[in-house]
C-alpha cells in the first residue's frame, strides 16, 4: 500500500497579513510609482498668475507608510508664485519629510517642491491674499483655528 502525504497549499502558507490589506498596499504603491516615478507629472507651472483664479487644488504627497495621500486645499498666488496654507494637519509632516510632491490643478498634475515659508513679511502678504480671495470663508477658517499659526508653503519649481 502506498501512503501519500498531502502538502498544504501555497495559499495556506502565506502570512496572515497577505490578504486584502496587503493587496491594497501593493496597488497603492504601484499607482504611486506610476504617478511619481514614471514621469506622469508635468513640470512645475510657469505662469502662476494665470492660475490665480483657481480656487482649489489637490496636493499629492506620501504618508510615512508609503501610501499616497491626496488633499484639497486653497491656492493663493503672490509675487508670481503659488502658495498653499494649512494648520497642524496630519498631511503637513508629509511635506516636511518628502518635499518633492505633486499638485493637481484643473485636472493636470505638476511636479513641485514644497518649501515652508518663515519670512514674516511674505507670510503676511500670502495670508492677506487668502483673505482677499476667499473672503468670509477665510475669516471663518481663521476664527475656528485662530490659536494655531498656519503653515505657509511655496510651491517651487522642480523637474518631474
Amino acid at each position: 500500500m502506498q501512503v501519500t502525504r498531502q502538502l498544504p497549499s501555497p495559499v495556506a502558507r502565506r502570512p496572515p497579513c497577505y490578504g486584502a490589506r496587503m493587496k491594497k498596499r501593493m496597488l497603492a504603491a504601484a499607482l504611486l510609482c506610476l504617478v511619481f516615478a514614471a514621469g506622469a507629472l508635468e513640470p512645475s507651472p510657469t505662469d502662476w498668475p494665470a492660475l490665480s483664479r483657481v480656487r482649489e487644488i489637490q496636493v499629492l504627497s506620501e504618508n510615512p507608510d508609503g501610501q499616497p495621500h491626496e488633499t484639497t486645499v486653497w491656492l493663493a498666488v503672490v509675487d508670481g508664485e503659488g502658495f498653499i496654507r494649512t494648520g497642524n494637519t496630519s498631511w503637513y509632516p508629509n511635506l516636511l519629510r518628502k518635499p518633492q510632491i505633486g499638485v493637481r490643478i484643473e485636472g493636470r498634475e505638476y511636479a513641485v517642491l514644497a518649501v515652508p515659508i518663515e519670512d514674516e513679511s511674505l507670510r503676511g502678504r500670502v495670508i492677506a491674499e487668502f483673505r482677499a480671495k476667499y473672503g468670509f470663508s477665510d475669516r471663518m477658517v481663521a476664527w475656528f483655528f485662530s490659536s494655531a499659526r498656519p503653515h505657509i508653503v511655496r510651491l517651487a519649481p522642480r523637474a518631474p
